[in-house]
This record gives C-alpha cells, sequence and structure tokens, in this order.
C-alpha cells in the first residue's frame, strides 16, 4: 500500500523562459508541453516527470509519490482514514493532467501537496533529450530524490516514516541535522534538513554515465552564478555531482554512481563523517558552517575514509592490477574473508 517511487514533481516559477533552457539545455530533459503558464518535461519513457507553473512564485508545488496499484491506493486511503488524515479524490480531469489513471491529494505536516497516484501513463515515442546523454536512471527507482529545508525535522519525519512507510536510510546531526529516508532500493528518495527554514532544498537526479556529467559541469561553468555545489562526493548515497542553482530558487544535484541497498535488510545509522567524502563546496552554508563542512571532509581523508565505486553491469572496463602494493593489499583482504 505504501509509495514504491516518487513519480512526478511540480515546482512554481515566475518565468518560463529560464526554464526551458536550464531543463532541456543544461539537464538533458525532454520539453513536451509549451502552454502559455505552464511547462512539462520528460526523462524517460513515462509521458511527464517535471512540471513546471508560472503562477509567479518559486520552489516546490507538489509531490506525486507512485504506489503499484489501485488495490494498494485503497488500502492506502483506509490507513489515511483510519490515522485521521484528510485527503480528497482527485478528479478525473486532474488525472488527465498528471496522465495517470487516479490519484488521492493531500498536505504533509509542513503544508506541502503531496499526490499519491498509480498508473504513470507510458509515452508511444521514444524519449529525446534536450542535449547528448546516455540517459536517466529512474524506472523502479523513480526520478530521483527530493531534499527538503525544514525548521524541525521530527514532525514532518515522522509522518512519512509512521503513515506512509518510507524506511530510514541514515542520519547525521553536523554540519546541520539530516534525515534520510528510502521507499526502493535507491539510498534516499527523500530527505530533511534541519536549516531553520521550511523550502525546497533540491532535487536530484542521477545519469548513467559519469561524462553526462561532466559535460553538464562544463555547461554550468559556462552560466554566471549557476553553480551552487562544486563537485564531490556523498558518504551515505555514493554519489558523485555537483548541484546548480534552478529559475526558481532551489537546486538541482546532477549526479552519477548513487548507491543501491536492499530495504529488507537495509539497517540505519549515524553518519559521523558528515555529508561528503571531498568536494561539495556549499556555497549556500553560512562561514561558519562551510568551514565545519571543509574540516569534516579534511578529516575523512585523514583517516583513509573511502566508498566503492557503484557501477552497472555492461557500463565498466575491469583493468589488470598494475601495482604490487594494492594487489597485496587486496589479496589481503581476499585471504581475511
Amino acid at each position: 500500500m505504501f509509495p514504491q517511487a516518487l513519480g512526478y514533481v511540480g515546482f512554481r516559477a515566475k518565468d518560463l523562459d529560464d526554464w526551458r533552457g536550464y531543463g532541456s539545455t543544461l539537464l538533458g530533459f525532454q520539453l513536451v508541453d509549451k502552454g502559455s503558464s505552464s511547462l512539462a518535461f520528460r526523462m524517460d519513457d513515462r509521458k511527464q516527470r517535471v512540471l513546471v507553473d508560472c503562477d509567479g512564485g518559486e520552489g516546490i508545488k507538489l509531490f506525486g509519490w507512485e504506489v503499484t496499484d489501485a488495490k494498494a491506493l485503497d488500502a492506502l486511503c483506509a490507513r489515511l482514514e483510519q490515522a485521521e488524515i484528510s485527503f480528497a479524490r482527485g478528479s478525473r480531469a486532474l488525472a488527465d493532467e498528471r496522465h495517470v489513471r487516479d490519484l488521492i491529494v493531500l498536505n504533509d505536516p509542513l503544508g506541502t501537496r503531496v499526490e499519491i497516484f498509480h498508473g504513470g501513463e507510458i509515452a508511444t515515442d521514444s524519449f529525446k533529450p534536450g542535449r547528448s546523454i546516455s540517459g536517466f536512471r529512474t524506472g523502479p527507482l523513480g526520478l530521483g530524490h527530493i531534499v527538503m529545508n525544514v525548521e524541525r525535522i521530527d514532525e514532518v519525519a515522522d509522518f512519512y516514516e509512521s503513515v506512509l512507510g518510507f524506511g530510514l536510510s541514515d542520519f547525521y546531526s553536523k554540519p546541520f541535522p539530516a534525515r534520510f529516508l528510502h521507499i526502493n532500493s535507491r539510498h534516499h528518495s527523500l530527505a530533511f534538513v534541519q536549516t531553520g527554514k521550511t523550502a525546497i532544498h533540491h532535487m536530484m537526479i542521477e545519469l548513467y554515465s559519469f561524462d553526462d556529467v561532466g559535460q553538464g559541469l562544463d555547461l554550468a561553468l559556462g552560466e554566471e552564478g549557476r553553480l551552487a555545489v562544486t563537485l564531490g562526493r556523498h558518504c551515505g548515497d555514493y554519489m558523485t555531482s555537483f548541484y546548480t542553482w534552478t529559475p526558481s530558487a532551489f537546486m538541482v544535484e546532477y549526479g552519477w554512481g548513487g548507491q543501491s541497498i536492499d530495504p529488507k535488510t537495509w539497517v540505519a545509522r549515524e553518519r559521523t563523517e558528515g555529508p561528503s567524502l571531498w568536494g561539495h563546496e556549499r556555497s549556500w552554508l553560512p562561514a561558519e558552517k562551510r568551514a565545519e563542512a571543509r574540516a569534516m571532509r579534511l578529516k575523512n581523508a585523514e583517516n583513509g575514509v573511502r566508498r566503492p565505486v557503484q557501477v552497472i553491469e555492461g557500463n565498466y572496463n575491469l583493468m589488470d592490477g598494475v601495482c604490487p602494493w594494492w594487489d597485496s593489499v587486496m589479496k589481503g583482504k581476499k585471504n581475511a574473508g
């Protein structure tokens, strides 16, 4: 009955022209709707994944969380009724607009509009990216993840974990409190960082090729003020990524090599090593917090903190060992195992 993936997201905007260029040329989305007051983008075989509404605002407008079928949606409705959480059935017109079979609508404790649906429509034509990329890692993992700024984590996290069945992946307290939640084998589909305000922090989209990320970085560096966070690698989901500012005053994380987990056996833990192994200099952090985050990364380097590279079958070449010292290290690990 619980959500299985992040199916679509909606954002608010003051201007659509900026989003047309940013979404297609930099991110590589396919623009599919050129309405006067809204845009829609594809990322894969779904008819739409990202919606942009030109209503004069900024930030997040809605989440679209996907359940498996009508039976699962009905079971979730019964659970919401039992928990005395208000929701409404989506109209046929709204379902058609979202390109889904059926949906319900409610608000989370932050006041964010939550749409829970089943039956996302598949397009009849192939996905055509806005620039030359290998494609996005979506499918059963959903379109990526969303991270929200919050004043206090506990209440909103409890709603998603206790009511909607999200699982805790991990958490940390420095340089700022954060909590990461999963609903499938993607390390997290939703997270909260306690920054003292309520707003979307970023959306993450994952590419199949690391070169797609690097070429996107080149494009971002060519625009004054576009880069928000430098290239780096996360400790939790192992993602190598950079962040850019969107036209709607939040960030998009553009990454590769995210960790897959088994939700049935995963054990959450506190990440004392902080958010990133290296890089990810965050321009949005206050100076003292940037210094704290950098000190944590330097400590990781001093302690030799490493994470294995995450690759997909057929998307790598295995190199021969050429370093006697490294070969001896790996042989020792094999023998010890």
